[in-house]
């Protein structure tokens, strides 16, 4: 039993170690790899909860070691990575190469374009957004702003989009700053928005219960057949619109 009580919680620092990968890449620049470690971290947020319901060892500390796990994986690393971004888009100086601890630089002196750090509210509007998870008894089914996970993949698919699947219009979109800062701001308030989401979670099979979901995992395979990495923000922006057009009754 004391065993069995444990594996979600393994599984859920598994997220974080994940996540804690992501955000060495993410700093490093390598916003590739920070992005393949941020989808490992949230496979396993996603079978933490799945492995908890299953052997009924769902408790306190689960959720909140979840949460915390998610402030790296789905908050922390999004944040880095806009930053980047930004620092990529704003004119100013680029990003130093790191000399190691022998440098002529003062510790005063910022090597980045400051207005890059708005991209790191991100990481504040996804810690935030968590801690009201935790006391909200209103979202056992159903989520209330988008989930920190969601959000996440929305970020992370832009250095994707840019690496595997360049093209001029999409480049210099994703590459326009104001476009950033507009989409830093965007998310920040759709994850804490009073916006009712319907969830993933699948009480039953039937198809009376569950054809928003079956057709909103229909749309996503359709979108990713054809747009691939592009499809990320496609899917996003078609969760929030389905659960705004199609709210789910109390």
């Amino acid at each position: 039993m004391t065993i069995k009580r444990h594996i979600p919680n393994f599984i859920t620092l598994l997220n974080l170690l994940c996540g804690t990968i992501a955000v060495i890449f993410a700093v490093q620049g390598s916003l590739i790899m920070a992005a393949i470690f941020v989808a490992a971290g949230i496979f396993f947020d996603f079978f933490d909860g799945l492995a908890a319901r299953s052997l009924n060892v769902a408790g306190e500390l689960g959720l909140q070691l979840d949460s915390l796990a998610d402030v790296v994986t789905s908050g922390v690393v999004p944040g880095i990575v806009m930053y980047q971004l930004l620092n990529n888009a704003l004119p100013g100086v680029p990003l130093a190469e790191n000399t190691g601890w022998d440098t002529n630089q003062g510790w005063w002196e910022w090597n980045f374009n400051t207005l890059a750090l708005i991209g790191l509210l991100i990481s504040l509007a996804s810690a935030y957004r968590l801690a009201k998870f935790n006391v909200d008894d209103r979202q056992t089914d159903s989520f209330i702003g988008v989930p920190t996970p969601a959000n996440a993949l929305l970020i992370l698919s832009f250095p994707l989009i840019l690496t595997y699947q360049p093209d001029s219009f999409i480049t210099d979109l994703i590459l326009n700053e104001w476009f950033l800062i507009g989409l830093t701001f965007l998310s920040c308030y759709l994850l804490n928005a009073e916006i009712k989401l319907f969830a993933l979670k699948f009480s039953n099979w039937g198809l009376a219960d569950n054809k928003l979901r079956y057709f909103f995992l229909l749309l996503c395979l359709v979108l990713i057949l054809v747009f691939q990495f592009v499809a990320v923000p496609l899917i996003i922006l078609s969760y929030v619109l389905l659960s705004i057009v199609f709210p789910k009754k109390d």
